[in-house]
């Protein structure tokens, strides 16, 4: 049953989105950040997004679709692994132009990892889930070699799946070290922020849909882990923390987002920070003013390291406190964010869009 709403959540509602489409791409004052289009000839949703650089970025999405800019979005190559046609993939996590991890969501053998080393070239299938009960929905690595993929609870916790060579191999963690699953629920597999991580050993894991909309942590690659209730909406299957951000180099800095997917539904306290790497959370004073499904810290900002950007399908919010207060700045339609070190920030969304975030100069 959640499965299913859930299965709505991610693809939003149509009638409302075709909406949203007649809102303009840029509404934002000239000077703010805003949101560049880049043509990519597609018409795929992409809810997968991984930035490498200003000039290059990997996104994933439905149809099997997997693009690949390496000239900042000027022109885009189809690097879809063949034969992927009637997968939804939902998060890639890209570690340079040549080398990428794409990970396809669904019940049983529809969730599955594809691999290349050769900047879409060729793909190796390394995952396909067998388990009927599973249902992946994110993925994130530490460090090229070592990473995670997480599923719904299974047998009342949640399921972790662990690589140590790049993505090659996988092998699923032994579940003592997790706590319960509360009564319905589940991670969003809504932008491929449902599971992130920051330095080393340190990874998050956002839930919702039950009574309390919570963040796990693990410090030991997903061995051991500890909950804590965030002040984001829950109590219903269409609510919950459905991204987080964990700055690196300072994982105690932490932002939620998330709300009520529904478009006739309002998401208030959309937003909440953390300054203990997740062991509590605060609600945002001023938060964004509709539902978040994705969001990033901004690695170069005129400001300062206190910047971040949130998306989802009726705007872009900005913070340059840390996430206690946001303002909307542009009016798009968008599901994911992903921010490189060197500045470069990228959003995507429906009907193949994909936008860099340029700033005045």
């Amino acid at each position: 049953m959640f499965r299913r709403a859930r299965a709505v959540s991610v693809g939003l509602c149509a009638v409302a989105l075709a909406a949203l489409n007649v809102l303009p791409a840029h509404a934002h004052a000239r000077s703010g950040p805003a949101w560049e289009i880049r043509d990519t000839g597609s018409t795929a949703r992409f809810r997968g997004l991984s930035a490498v650089s200003r000039g290059t970025a990997w996104a994933a999405g439905s149809a099997g679709t997997v693009l690949r800019t390496l000239d900042g979005g000027r022109s885009w190559q189809d690097v879809s692994p063949p034969g992927a046609g009637d997968l939804l993939f939902r998060d890639i996590e890209a570690f340079d132009a040549r080398r990428a991890v794409v990970l396809a969501i669904g019940e049983g053998e529809a969730s599955r990892i594809f691999r290349t080393q050769d900047g879409g070239a060729t793909w190796t299938e390394t995952f396909r889930n067998t388990d009927p009960r599973a249902f992946y929905d994110c993925v994130t690595f530490f460090d090229p070699g070592h990473g995670l993929a997480v599923s719904d609870p299974v047998d009342g916790k949640y399921r972790i799946l662990s690589t140590r060579d790049g993505g090659r191999s996988w092998t699923v963690l032994p579940s003592e070290g997790m706590p319960a699953a509360l009564d319905g629920e589940a991670s969003f597999a809504a932008s491929g922020q449902c599971l992130v991580s920051a330095g080393s050993h340190d990874v998050w894991l956002a839930t919702g849909g039950g009574a309390t909309a919570r963040v796990l942590h693990s410090g030991d690659r997903g061995l051991t882990w500890s909950a804590t209730g965030t002040p984001v909406p829950a109590g219903d299957p269409a609510k919950g923390v459905f991204a987080l951000a964990f700055r690196d180099g300072d994982p105690r800095h932490g932002i939620a987002v998330g709300g009520d997917y529904r478009a006739d539904q309002a998401s208030p306290d959309a937003a909440a920070v953390s300054r203990d790497g997740g062991a509590t959370w605060t609600a945002s004073p001023q938060p964004p003013q509709a539902y978040r499904s994705g969001v990033s810290w901004l690695a170069q900002y005129p400001h300062g390291r206190s910047a971040a950007v949130a998306v989802g399908p009726t705007g872009s919010d900005l913070t340059t406190d840390g996430g206690l207060t946001w303002r909307t700045f542009d009016t798009g339609s968008y599901d994911t964010v992903d921010c490189a070190p060197d500045g470069g920030c990228w959003a995507a969304g429906e009907l193949g869009r994909i936008a860099r975030l340029e700033f005045p100069r």
